[in-house]
């Protein structure tokens, strides 16, 4: 079923974000880490949940299995959500610009 849109998750976006340059597994836990500032940790069980739905939902495709390792890239589709979740979230920020003259 391909990706119906909509807000991703954190998860979702920071793969994807990662996924610009093709990875396996545990390129992509330390590339999320690197990415996210060390914000974002991704254990083995979330991320190859996320890497699951998302290559059923054509985001991200595998381009290489050794057998050993499976090497993931972005697919169009992922670039192109990428981009538009990209957009919503700085649209957000913008949104909420004022909040930074809030005291408290």
């Amino acid at each position: 079923m391909p990706y119906a849109g909509g807000p991703m998750t954190e998860a979702m976006y920071y793969v994807l974000v990662a996924l610009l340059n093709p990875a396996h597994g545990y390129q992509l836990m330390n590339e999320i880490l690197d990415v996210s500032k060390g914000r974002v940790h991704m254990g083995p069980g979330t991320l190859y949940g996320v890497l699951s739905r998302m290559q059923k939902d054509g985001l991200i495709s595998l381009s290489d299995d050794d057998g050993r390792r499976k090497t993931y890239s972005i697919t169009i589709e992922g670039r192109t959500a990428l981009k538009k979740e990209y957009r919503r979230l700085k649209a957000l920020l913008e949104d909420g610009a004022e909040v930074e003259n809030v005291e408290g």
